[in-house]
């Protein structure tokens, strides 16, 4: 293992992204299909946001509250992505430090962190999860 870890030697670059004009029903079928969290939202290749779990939990307690479930099925189906998705993305360069990247997670109690090039053309993801799989590892 190297001594100094970047966040390209934990990323995922194997990654189950959006787009803009997809439906809230897309993002949640995504997310349970392949047990996943965190969903970027691209454009030509270009992260321009982020949904999460939790904005998708969020949305159905906001736009649900007193709606019946085929009400909501059907909702979820029409409303875009880009209406709860956060546009102010923090990202990272994939040759960051593996523990300036955890440091960002951890203080700012995010659950993910998109690693882009210059052009903000999306190369993969380092999460909490990526974190603790190194942890054990590590550990005896």
């Amino acid at each position: 293992m190297p001594l100094r870890m970047n966040v390209k030697d934990l990323m995922s670059t194997d990654l189950v992204t959006l787009t803009e004009d997809e439906t809230l029903a897309d993002a949640q079928r995504c997310m349970a299909r392949g047990r996943i969290r965190h969903l970027p939202v691209v454009r030509d290749g270009r992260l321009v946001g982020l949904v999460t779990h939790r904005d998708l939990l969020a949305a159905s307690f906001s736009i649900f509250a007193e709606v019946e479930a085929n009400e909501q099925r059907r909702v979820f189906s029409t409303v875009p992505v880009v209406e709860i998705m956060h546009r102010d993305v923090v990202t990272v360069s994939p040759d960051l430090g593996a523990s300036h990247a955890a440091r960002i997670l951890l203080e700012n109690k995010y659950g993910c962190l998109p690693a882009v090039d210059e052009e903000d053309l999306l190369l993969g993801i380092v999460t909490e999860a990526d974190f603790l799989r190194l942890t054990v590892r590590l550990l005896p």
